[in-house]
């Protein structure tokens, strides 16, 4: 291994604590949650905990006697992004 290559390794070492830093604190501030597998990258938007209608819960229940939940326009309101990496394999046999 030659000094460069070795160099670049520790430098790739060295920036993926601080990439990963830096990746949690904007998933923190955009109120998004990520998902992580090998087929895909899901992330998802969850309700701020600064917003004046919902305090942080997502949403409200309605009255009436069948009561139902209204959720916030916080959260609801925003897009969900799936990025798709691997095809899913396909099922030789069906699972049952």
């Amino acid at each position: 291994m030659t000094v460069r290559r070795l160099r670049a390794a520790f430098l790739l070492a060295a920036a993926l604590p601080l990439t990963a830093t830096t990746a949690a604190v904007v998933l923190k501030a955009r109120h998004l949650t990520l998902y992580a597998d090998r087929h895909r990258i899901h992330l998802t938007p969850v309700a701020r905990r600064s917003c004046p209608d919902c305090r942080g819960e997502g949403g409200w229940w309605t009255g009436g006697p069948f009561p139902e939940t209204e959720t916030c326009g916080c959260w609801s309101e925003r897009r969900e992004l799936r990025i798709r990496l691997l095809p899913v394999p396909a099922w030789n046999e069906p699972p049952f």
